[in-house]
C-alpha cells in the first residue's frame, strides 16, 4: 500500500519540483562563500543508494540552508529536468555523516600530537562530520568552564567539521557541584572519567578517580541528563601484589604487555559500577543520568557484566573500536608499538566475540578512540612496548577500517549508520543529527563500498603524524568521495573547501 502511495505522489512531486528555484548564491547566515566547494545552499543529492532509517534506498535529498529539507524515496530522474540544482552520485552511497565521541585533538598544549586543523581535516577526509573532543591530553585538560572557553577558542576558524567537548570529572571537582554546574552550562555534552579508578592517564592534571567521585558526578549529571563516560579498567589488590611478578623482560614482546593489562581489569571496573548504574535506573538517585563506558576490549566477563546492567533497567550504553575489531594479539610484531593502546588489544577469540557482541546489539556503536602523539613518544627504535606511549592512530581510516573488516561478518550499511551515526548523536545529545531525515542537519558522507586502496606514503593523510598508524600499509575496501557539514561540501574528491567553517558544538 505505501510502496503503491508512493508512486503515484511521484508526478504531484515532479510538478511540485518543476516550480522551486533552487539556485542561490547566498551562503548560509554565519558563513562565507568559502565554506562550500559547492556555490550554492539549496540543491538536491541524488544516488541509487540512500541510507535513511527506512534503510538503502535510490532517492533524493533537498538541501537547503544547511538543513534537510526533503527525503524523497525512488525515481528521482524528474528533478534533471525542473531546473533544479541537483548533484548526483549515481550509484555511490550516501549515508548520515560519522559522528565520532571519542577522539583526542590535543590543543590547545600539545598541538605537536595533532590539532583541530589536522584533526578535523582528516575527519572530513573520512566521513566524520561531528567529533566530540575528550578532555585530556590537550593543556590545560578540560575540567571547568575558563578551560572549555580555552578549548573553544582555540577551535575557532580552524575546523573543518563540527566539534563538540566532553568536560572532566576529578577529584577537583567532583566534590564541587557549583564548578561541575558551571562547566556544565557552559555547553560541556557530559562528563569523562579518565582511567577509572586506578590508573593514571598520563596527564598530570588528569587524575584518576575512584567510585564516590562517580557518584558525585552522576547526582549533577541527572539534571542536565547527560552522560558520564568511563574508561573501565581498575587493579585488585590481589593482582597488585601478583602481576609484578609475571615476566617483563621482553619488553619488546607484544605478549608481555598484553599481560600487564589483563581483562580482569575491566570486568573488575565493570563491577565496581554496578552500583553506579543501579542508580541510574528509573526511580534511582541519579535518574536522568547515563553511563557510557568507552573502549571496551574485553568480550567475556566484562561483557557478560554490561548485559545483566542493561537487563536490570540500567541507563548505559558501551562502545568499541575498530583496532580491537581489525586486529589480534597474535598478529602484532614484536617492538611494533603503532599498536600499544590502553585497554589492549586482545587475542583472536576475543576479537570475534566482539564482533558477536556488536551485531547482536550489546555493543551499542563504535568510536575512533583517536589518540595520537608525536613518533618520538612511541619509542620506533626501542620498540619497548611498556614504556611506549599507548594510543592508536585512526581518525581517517575508520569507514573504511569498519566496513573493510565488517563485510567478513555480513555488515550492513544500515548498521553501519546506527554504529557511527544515529547512536552516538543520541548519546552527545544531537537531535538534529545522526539520521537523514527532514529538517536535521544536512550532514552527509558519500562513498564507494567496493572500491579499493592501500594505505601509503602515496595516500594523502592528513593526520599530522601518519606513519604512527598501525594502520599504514592495510589493503581497505571503502572510499570516500564526499563530506557534506550542514549543507557545506567540506571535502571532495580529495580537496577540502577553502575555509574552516564547522562550529563548536555546545549542549543548552
Amino acid at each position: 500500500m505505501e510502496f503503491s502511495l508512493r508512486w503515484r505522489l511521484l508526478p504531484l512531486l515532479a510538478l511540485l519540483a518543476s516550480f522551486l528555484v533552487l539556485y542561490s548564491r547566498t551562503p548560509p547566515k554565519g558563513s562565507s562563500s568559502d565554506c562550500s566547494i559547492l556555490p550554492y545552499d539549496h540543491y538536491w543529492i541524488t544516488s541509487k543508494r540512500i541510507v535513511t532509517p527506512g534503510g538503502v534506498n535510490p532517492g533524493a535529498v533537498e538541501v537547503k540552508k544547511g538543513r534537510i529539507n526533503a527525503v524523497v524515496e525512488g525515481a528521482f530522474q524528474h528533478l534533471v529536468h525542473s531546473g533544479a540544482k541537483v548533484v548526483d552520485y549515481g550509484d555511490a552511497v550516501i549515508m548520515p555523516g560519522l559522528i565520532d565521541v571519542h577522539a583526542h585533538l590535543n590543543e590547545p598544549g600539545r598541538v605537536e600530537w595533532e590539532g583541530f586543523s589536522s584533526g578535523t581535516k582528516a575527519a572530513a577526509a573520512g566521513g566524520i562530520t561531528t567529533l566530540i573532543d575528550m578532555p585530556l591530553n590537550s593543556f590545560p585538560s578540560t575540567v571547568s568552564e575558563e578551560t572549555l572557553k580555552l578549548k573553544v577558542e582555540a577551535s575557532q576558524q580552524k575546523i573543518y567539521v563540527d566539534v563538540g567537548f566532553w568536560g572532566g570529572l576529578v577529584p577537583e571537582n567532583a566534590f564541587n557541584t557549583s564548578a561541575l554546574d558551571s562547566l556544565l552550562r557552559a555547553g560541556a555534552l557530559g562528563l569523562k572519567v579518565v582511567e577509572s579508578f586506578m590508573c593514571p592517564s598520563g596527564i598530570n592534571d588528569f587524575p584518576m578517580t575512584n567510585a564516590t567521585h562517580i557518584k558525585e558526578g552522576l547526582n549533577v549529571l541527572a539534571k542536565y541528563k547527560r552522560p558520564l563516560l568511563v574508561h573501565a579498567e581498575i587493579v585488585l589488590d590481589s593482582e597488585r601484589k601478583t602481576e609484578p611478578n609475571a615476566d617483563t623482560s621482553d619488553s619488546r614482546s607484544y605478549a608481555t604487555y598484553l599481560k600487564t593489562r589483563p581483562p580482569s581489569w575491566e570486568a573488575a571496573a565493570i563491577r565496581e559500577l554496578q552500583a553506579a548504574m543501579k542508580e541510574t535506573e528509573i526511580g534511582g538517585h541519579a535518574e536522568g543520568a547515563h553511563i557510557h563506558v568507552v573502549h571496551l576490549s574485553d568480550a567475556t566477563t566484562s561483557l557478560d557484566l554490561i548485559k545483566f546492567a542493561k537487563s536490570s533497567g540500567a541507563s548505559l550504553t558501551v562502545e568499541t573500536c575498530p583496532h580491537y575489531l581489525a586486529f589480534a594479539a597474535e598478529e602484532i610484531a614484536d617492538g611494533d608499538t603503532r599498536f600499544k593502546c590502553a585497554p589492549p588489544i586482545r587475542r583472536e577469540d576475543n576479537k570475534q566475540k566482539l564482533w558477536e557482541a556488536l551485531l547482536e546489539g550489546h555493543i551499542d556503536m563504535l568510536s575512533s578512540d583517536h589518540s595520537p602523539s608525536v613518533p618520538d613518544l612511541k619509542l620506533f627504535d626501542e620498540g619497548d612496548f611498556l614504556r611506549a606511549w599507548g594510543g592508536i592512530s585512526s581518525l581517517q581510516f575508520v569507514l573504511p577500517v569498519t566496513w573493510s573488516y565488517g563485510r567478513k561478518h555480513g555488515i550492513s550499511l544500515s548498521q553501519l549508520a546506527s554504529w557511527w551515526s544515529e547512536r552516538p548523536a543520541k548519546l552527545a545529545g544531537q537531535r538534529h543529527k545522526g539520521v537523514i531525515a527532514s529538517g536535521n542537519d544536512a550532514d552527509f558522507v558519500v562513498w564507494e563500498p567496493d572500491v579499493e586502496f592501500e594505505l601509503n606514503e602515496n595516500q594523502v593523510i592528513y593526520h599530522k603524524h601518519p606513519s604512527i598508524s598501525p594502520y599504514m600499509g592495510k589493503r581497505l575496501s571503502g572510499k570516500v568521495l564526499a563530506t557534506f557539514v550542514r549543507g557545506n561540501l567540506i571535502y571532495s574528491d580529495g580537496k577540502h573547501a577553502a575555509a574552516a567553517c564547522g562550529v563548536p558544538v555546545l549542549a543548552k
